[in-house]
């Protein structure tokens, strides 16, 4: 399974930054606006400390992360809905990735320019949400466009089509991210075929600077309020020092736990930014170990046996007749497939199985 986030925020946010972290690619990250053009993406494994203690248990040859793509889009200024600062290749560019990580600069530093001269995180924020909700609203528009003869023709399909559009139209146009508008299941049936980019899940990447004025530190009103607005729409967030994980990408074993303490940094904060953008897209892991290999696999929550199987092969799930499952922990406690089944840890499951994350699962077709 592929499944892509993009990076977006406002010119000198620390976009670029944040991505060479996260997938040690080189990108351009100079001081300047617009200075990366076309997206760049990286495949990034997904921290789990279950995989290597799985491997371990089997003496694998190989250890497979599950993966997620990040897409490093260039930034976004007011007035891209209308084209401004080349605003149409890059919303583009976000409806085609799963979700949004939002980066947000919350430090004051005079050698770091600001599109707009100071740093608000809120006025920021407001500016790309409105960009992304005037993009929408002209889809809506063109889709409520289409669907108008068939209205006046009394079509019953298109009369239910043109009401959810309307919905959405009045939601957007009175500041709501279409995500935030109750719908139902018909509804969002008839949402899903827009692609709205606002329907789209966010993670507020909120970004400081080691040395600098951050406004997480000294308790800046600043900071508080874009902690009120981003609880007020029950939006997740993380906190990474971008700078700091840029510098540490290189720097492995107990000399990044001492350069991450010189920082005074004590969380991985990309590892962590990893896992919650895993969870935002509604994934969750299981996974297959032996000899040959041991793998982590991507699948959605709440799938069932054969559906995960899928991932593996279309024969797992098409031929499907039984697997068999434990949970991660007990098959280390067991210290071995063998003991696990003697010991009665081991449970036949069938096609209504829903697999759960750290699932150990061998598939019998």
């Amino acid at each position: 399974m592929s499944l892509s986030i993009g990076i977006v925020g406002l010119p000198n946010v620390g976009k670029s930054t944040l991505f060479n972290a996260l997938t040690k690619k080189s990108v351009p990250a100079e001081n300047f606006p617009f200075c990366t053009i076309d997206p760049s993406v990286g495949v990034v494994a997904v921290p789990d400390n279950r995989l290597t203690r799985l491997s371990r248990l089997s003496n694998s040859e190989k250890t497979i992360s599950a993966v997620i793509e990040f897409v490093d889009i260039a930034g976004l200024v007011k007035g891209a809905a209308e084209g401004e600062g080349l605003g149409n290749q890059f919303l583009s560019n976000i409806r085609e990735v799963d979700a949004i990580a939002e980066v947000v600069r919350i430090f004051d530093d005079t050698d770091i320019t600001h599109v707009h001269g100071e740093v608000d995180p809120v006025r920021d924020i407001e500016v790309i949400n409105l960009e992304l909700m005037m993009a929408d609203l002209q889809t809506v528009s063109k889709r409520q466009g289409s669907v108008a003869k068939d209205v006046k023709r009394n079509d019953k399909d298109a009369i239910f089509k043109d009401a959810v559009l309307t919905k959405l139209s009045q939601g957007l146009e009175g500041g709501k991210l279409a995500n935030q508008l109750e719908l139902s299941k018909e509804e969002l049936e008839v949402v899903k075929g827009l692609h709205l980019l606002t329907m789209k899940p966010v993670l507020y990447v909120l970004n400081k600077k080691n040395g600098a004025f951050n406004f997480d530190d000294e308790n800046d009103e600043r900071f508080n309020k874009l902690v009120e607005l981003l609880q007020s729409i029950g939006a997740k967030y993380v906190i990474v020092d971008v700078g700091v994980e840029h510098e540490l990408r290189d720097v492995s074993g107990e000399d990044k736990e001492t350069f991450r303490r010189e920082f005074g940094v004590v969380e991985d904060g990309v590892d962590n930014l990893i896992r919650v953008g895993y969870e935002l897209l509604g994934l969750i892991t299981f996974f297959t170990t032996g000899e040959k290999e041991t793998r982590a696999w991507t699948i959605k929550k709440d799938w069932i046996a054969p559906e995960a199987g899928a991932a593996i092969h279309s024969d797992f799930r098409d031929k499907f007749i039984r697997a068999d499952v434990i949970e991660w922990g007990r098959l280390l406690s067991a210290g071995s497939y063998v003991k696990a089944k003697e010991n009665g840890e081991l449970k036949t499951v069938g096609k209504d199985y829903i697999v759960k994350d750290g699932d150990v699962i061998e598939f019998r077709i």
